[in-house]
């Protein structure tokens, strides 16, 4: 139990204490359990629906959820689940407190789409107190405070949690729900307002969460309306700015069936068509997962065909010579052949593509993936395309494009998967602007191998890079891919097809990599790189490529063989290549300063000077050279 702790005159001294539940604080549990009982008796009948939400969590393979919720192999089957029996007690009786208040509000002769939108704030605060006080809510011991459920887009299962006080003024409870609300609301309000504010016939009527903005028309307006049938009228807005779903990176729609349920106990009375589904409706949602039946094929079709029809129904109601702004951040190539055959099928022309640093460098999965640090803003318009380019023509324009590009890229400090991103994002600039490309054999070309193209071009570019402009066409094709893993995915797992992709612009077999004592390692659907460290000497007897070779030195130089080491380097001829030791020094310049293949690097390259005078005295003991 943590309370806060109380000095003279009532002033808190600003710290807290810890100490172990009393009786009495048992006690406080078990009648909250049987308090429990009664008010879902009572809460049933006057709601008509079942009050703790019994809808199921969510389940099934393919269906997006898997990697998101593991909450259904420890039992937790239905959303109440997750709610211990006083948490529930406590959301239940704050919900029913907000059903009452519109009641209330109505009695006393407030304009109905005032309460409803007084209700639908309130009832937005319960799903804020229900984010922190589950089962999945965390300690967090440097704040001294709890963190909510949503730590990234999943819920895990934890072993320990924390319970709130939902009355208290701490963080989590109902004091700190509102106000986080009253801000928002404030800060919405201050938007200026829409001059005129006209609507067409054709135009849904605004919503009533929306304020006026108050200079003689309306300001936010809400709409629910799926991005594929907006509805407004041809040549309507200025601008669109869309950040559509990441192919099959998030579960959206059944995240979202965490507050869902809630809300429809809340104010889903207020709202009848937005809550009639048990969970929030999956069919028409956007992802590459949505399509179970027909399997991943069908779920990246159906991404793609409905993300294409939203782009064209953007351009619908766009004015001519208006801009839309994508946003984008997924680091698939797959996710990405898609959203560019969307974009080339809408009639939509890029015009520009820049990254933006967008995400936390400490969210957790930047800790445990080669997660991107920039989201890609694409700039489209609705202007004229030129005719049909041909492809070696187009492709002339690319290398030009994207050279110009990457090195500004370059220059700027985009590195790693984003700066491969980034220039995907480049290249669409010079595909987009095409009615449609064709190679002389008449074949239309999509997205895919456009970007073949673009990989070839970025690996060519940054391996000279990597390498300060030197070496790169010395070094073999294992090494090349090396480099460029540890720069772009660092010490990573990394799906198979885009380790296989990667592979394949630096000339490089994957299939043939996998086998006993190898770097490349498959571990499932993921390849690992294994670095020197995860490497065994026996497994290193014959070294042939310059990456073996460098592992090999790297080991028995940490054992304190130095002798066997520079008989190593000069057997193989590597101790006397400049792009060896380069190669070293650009690989440890990608890891951070925490690896132990770094650690490995340096120390062996604080030496090298002297090692190359060892090996060069070896290599003419052993007449190995004159």
């Amino acid at each position: 139990v943590v309370t806060t702790g109380v000095g003279a005159h009532g002033r808190a001294p600003g710290g807290k204490t810890y100490r172990l539940p009393t009786e009495a604080d048992l006690a406080a549990y078990r009648a909250a359990e049987q308090a429990l009982q009664a008010q879902r008796e009572q809460l049933r009948a006057a709601w008509g629906m079942e009050p703790l939400p019994d809808e199921p969590t969510p389940e099934g393979k393919g269906s997006g959820a898997e990697r998101a919720f593991s909450v259904r192999n420890y039992g937790l089957d239905t959303w109440s689940d997750l709610f211990n029996p006083r948490q529930a007690l406590a959301l239940l009786t704050f919900a029913d407190a907000v059903r009452r208040a519109h009641a209330e509000m109505l009695t006393q002769g407030y304009p109905e789409d005032f309460a409803r939108a007084v209700a639908t704030y309130l009832g937005i605060a319960v799903d804020n107190l229900s984010e922190k006080d589950n089962f999945l809510s965390r300690w967090a011991n440097t704040k001294e405070t709890v963190a909510g459920s949503f730590g990234r887009q999943a819920l895990p299962m934890l072993w320990d949690y924390v319970e709130i006080n939902p009355l208290s003024d701490s963080t989590g409870g109902w004091a700190g729900a509102t106000e986080y609300n009253l801000r928002i609301i404030d800060h919405l309000s201050h938007i200026p307002a829409v001059p005129g504010g006209e609507r067409s016939h054709s135009e849904t009527p605004p919503s009533p969460l929306v304020g006026e903005g108050g200079r003689g028309g309306e300001g936010v307006r809400v709409t629910h309306a799926s991005a594929t049938r907006l509805p407004y009228p041809d040549g309507f807005f200025d601008t669109i700015l869309t950040d559509p779903p990441y192919y099959d990176n998030v579960p959206y729609s059944y995240l979202s069936d965490f507050f869902y349920v809630w809300l429809k106990r809340t104010v889903g009375h207020l709202y009848p068509d937005l809550f009639s589904t048990p969970l929030t409706p999956k069919a028409g949602e956007i992802v590459a997962y949505s399509q179970v039946e027909g399997g991943f094929e069908a779920g990246k079709r159906f991404f793609e065909e409905q993300l294409a029809a939203a782009f064209r129904e953007s351009a619908r109601v766009l004015k001519p010579g208006g801009a839309a702004v994508v946003v984008y951040a997924h680091k698939s190539t797959a996710g990405w052949e898609t959203v560019i055959n969307a974009l080339l099928d809408s009639g939509l022309v890029t015009s520009a593509a820049w990254p933006l640093n967008t995400e936390m460098q400490s969210r957790l999965r930047a800790n445990e993936s080669a997660a991107l640090a920039s989201s890609i803003y694409i700039v489209v318009r609705k202007v004229p395309r030129q005719p049909t380019g041909f492809y070696n023509d187009v492709r002339q324009e690319l290398q030009q494009h994207l050279n110009a590009k990457l090195q500004r890229l370059w220059e700027e400090g985009i590195g790693g998967a984003d700066f491969f991103i980034a220039a995907i994002g480049s290249a669409i600039e010079v595909f987009g602007k095409y009615e449609k490309v064709m190679d002389y054999e008449g074949n239309i070309v999509r997205a895919d191998r456009l970007l073949e193209e673009v990989r070839a071009i970025a690996t060519n570019y940054a391996v000279r890079q990597i390498l300060h402009n030197g070496f790169a066409s010395e070094i073999t094709p294992l090494a090349r891919f090396y480099v460029l893993w540890r720069w772009n995915y660092g010490e990573a797992l990394v799906p198979f097809d885009e380790a296989n992709k990667l592979a394949h612009s630096c000339g490089l077999d994957l299939s043939l990599q996998f086998g006993k004592g190898g770097c490349i390692k498959k571990e499932k659907e993921f390849v690992r790189l294994l670095g020197p460290q995860a490497r065994k000497l026996d497994d290193l007897d014959e070294p042939r490529d310059l990456i073996d070779v460098l592992h090999k030195s790297l080991l028995l130089w940490e054992k304190g063989q130095r002798a066997e080491m520079v008989k190593a380097l000069a057997e193989s001829g590597f101790g006397r290549s400049a792009a060896f030791y380069r190669v070293a020094q650009a690989i440890s310049e990608t890891l951070p300063l925490e690896s132990k293949e770094k650690k490995l690097l340096d120390g062996f390259l604080a030496g090298r000077e002297r090692v190359q005078q060892e090996v060069e005295k070896e290599g003419r003991q052993g007449k190995l050279w004159e």
